[in-house]
Order: structure tokens, then C-alpha cells, then sequence
């Protein structure tokens, strides 16, 4: 296929995808087996929509591979602290592997236990969080999603970036609607603006501030000594102060401004995580349960509409609609992110993107 204007959306099927980033980690000396974990996630994110922690990200990680401050063949260590809580080192591997091991660890204490908890310390991203709910959701699991992250946001009242845009995920099976949260504490998640500079966008004037605290368009600006804005004034600040709290301080991992973001190549990110997974039918059955999500669902979407709305979304449902279209579609990159991750794959001899013909 010829190459499309700047601007085009072409299109990747989700297998070829996966294979592609496996191909780039492998070359870039993950194991397989880990490979796939973090082609897997990634995936998962453009599926979903949130393109902002999808494959996008593989030339910032690999960059951090290669200046030596992520790890690729760290293996992560979990320790059991108590029959229900465990602690994982993430000895600067990926965000991912971790934060499987650590659900993994925190599902297997609430089959037994009714609920299971893991810290996770010395840690790098973990991409979208609601991978890791989902995660929790197939085993039968509701769960909370922690992590803290580099600063972006001033603590309220303040004027220079302090507190980390860490989003707060949770979540809970359902019997056909399952709930997942997953949302940042500030107007707009920082990878959206990353992806509106490398894309050539403008911002939302409400999304951040400039060096010199003015509202920008400019999403260089917003990130080149800018701070981004928190929802809510106060109560997004205090939910970032939360994350780094449950996170950070709790782990053993940097907190109050002392993470590295993942752009940031200079040093590890020493990020910390907070998982909790829950035996939904610890009070109740099981169906019963469902049967309660169920009529939560259709009491949330049968909702009276206000003027102009076509339709009511349960939380997470705009996504997995969004993943059901572009598992037919295909995943939609511009010609500069192709690009990318072409030079991504060009490094290590890996083969290029397969774009599709047509949709």
C-alpha cells in the first residue's frame, strides 16, 4: 500500500500488531514470553481506543532500554507478606510484567481468601489501566487500580507540577455489562497531549497551562514547562495526592515528584502500583450479584436523557464498543506514527508494519 498523507488514518489488523511489537521487544532483548505479555497490553489499548498507551509508546521504551534505565530482562519478584497481601519488585522491567504478576498474586488470594492486595515497587508504566482490570473481570473479580506517576500537576493552589497525572481504575464483573473505570485525576490524560503534539493538533484550552501559567492550544507548550489541570479543581488534585499516597509511599517507590516520566530516558522511573482484586460474591451469589450489576446497568442507560443526548454509556462501555469496531477495522495510526515504529523495527531488522489494504 502506498503511503498516506500525513494526516490519513491507515489501518493495522490487532494480530499484526501484536506481532510486530513482539518482534521490536525481542529484538530489543525481552524474552519472548514477556514479549508477548507487553505486545499484549498495548494492544489492547488501541483496541479500546486509548491511543494515547498503546504501541505508540514502544519508541520511548525502547529508547529507555537502550540508554540503560528500563530493564528488558528483569523478571519480577513477588514476595508473600501475608496470606492476602504481596509485594512485587519490579527490579526496572516493564509496568506490565509486574502489574500481571501482582493481579495475578492479589486473584489467587481472593479465591481463597475473598480479597488479596499486592504493592508493587520499582516499577515503570503499565500502559492503560483497565487492562488490568479486565484482567480481574475474566477471572470473576472486581478490582481497584492504583499507580503513581512523574509529575505533571501542581498541587491545588500551586503553580509548579508537583503530583503525578496517575489515573484511578476499578472495576467489577457484570452478567452482559461489566463496570470499568478508568480515568486520570486531571482534565485530560497526559498521553493525549504527547499524541496531539505528535500528531500536529491542537489542544482543548482548559486541558493545560503554559511556562508562564497562561491556558495553551499548544500542546508543545503544555509539556515543555507547562502543567497540566486538574478535574475538579481540588478533588482531582486530592485524588492524584491519593494515588501517590496508596502508590508511592506505601510501596517503597518515589513519590511527592520524585518519579521519572516514561519520555524521560535519563534515569529509571521507580514507579509504585497498588492492586486489590475482590471476591464479588462474598455477601451474595454470585448470580445474584450479576443480576444486580445487570439492573445497574440498565437503571444507569435507560437514564432520562438531558437535551441533545442520543445515548447513555455505562462506564467502559464506549470502549468496548470502540474495541468491537476496530477488531473488524483495524487499528488507526497516522503516517508519522508508522514511521516510528518503523524506525523502531528498522534498528533491530524486525519487519514493518503490515497496513491493511482497505477497511
Amino acid at each position: 500500500m502506498a503511503q498516506g498523507t500525513a494526516d490519513q488514518k491507515q489501518y493495522i489488523d490487532a494480530a499484526d500488531a501484536k506481532a510486530f511489537v513482539e518482534a521490536v521487544l525481542v529484538g530489543n532483548g525481552v524474552t519472548p514470553a514477556n514479549s508477548a505479555i507487553v505486545a499484549r497490553c498495548l494492544v489492547a489499548a488501541d483496541l479500546r481506543g486509548v491511543d494515547t498507551h498503546g504501541m505508540n509508546r514502544i519508541p520511548s521504551y525502547m529508547e529507555r532500554i537502550r540508554q540503560g534505565v528500563l530493564d528488558a530482562l528483569a523478571t519480577p519478584e513477588i514476595t508473600q507478606i501475608t496470606p492476602v497481601v504481596s509485594q512485587v519488585d519490579a527490579h526496572n522491567g516493564f509496568g506490565f510484567l509486574a502489574a500481571d504478576a501482582g493481579m495475578t498474586a492479589a486473584i489467587e488470594a481472593a479465591k481463597l481468601y475473598g480479597i488479596g492486595m499486592t504493592s508493587i515497587k520499582h516499577s515503570n508504566h503499565f500502559g492503560m489501566s483497565a487492562w488490568i482490570v479486565q484482567k480481574a473481570i475474566d477471572a470473576g473479580m472486581m478490582s481497584l487500580v492504583f499507580t503513581n506517576s512523574s509529575p505533571a500537576l501542581p498541587p491545588w493552589g500551586g503553580k509548579s507540577k508537583l503530583i503525578g497525572v496517575s489515573p484511578l481504575a476499578c472495576g467489577a464483573p457484570g452478567k452482559d455489562h461489566p463496570f470499568i473505570l478508568d480515568m486520570a485525576p486531571s482534565i485530560a490524560a497526559r498521553g493525549k497531549i504527547y499524541k496531539a503534539k505528535r500528531r500536529g493538533e491542537k489542544i482543548p484550552l482548559d486541558w493545560a497551562l503554559d511556562k508562564d501559567g497562561n491556558p495553551t492550544e499548544d500542546p508543545a507548550a503544555a509539556l515543555d514547562g507547562g502543567v497540566m489541570l486538574p478535574m475538579g479543581g481540588p478533588k482531582g488534585s486530592g485524588l492524584a495526592v491519593m494515588m501517590d499516597v496508596f502508590s508511592g509511599v506505601l510501596s517503597g517507590s518515589a513519590f511527592a515528584g520524585h518519579v521519572t516520566g516514561p519520555y524521560d530516558p535519563s534515569k529509571p522511573s521507580d514507579v509504585g502500583h497498588f492492586l486489590v482484586a475482590i471476591k464479588p460474591d462474598l455477601f451474595m451469589g454470585l448470580e445474584d450479584f450479576k443480576e444486580r450489576m445487570e439492573y445497574l446497568y440498565g437503571r444507569t442507560v435507560g437514564a432520562e436523557k438531558a437535551a441533545g443526548v442520543d445515548r447513555i454509556y455505562f462506564p467502559g462501555e464506549l470502549e468496548q464498543l470502540e474495541q468491537e469496531r476496530r477488531e473488524r477495522s483495524g487499528i488507526p495510526l497516522v503516517q508519522a506514527e508508522i514511521d516510528a515504529l518503523n524506525e523502531e523495527a528498522r534498528k533491530v531488522g524486525a519487519k514493518a508494519l503490515i497496513v491493511k489494504d482497505s477497511l
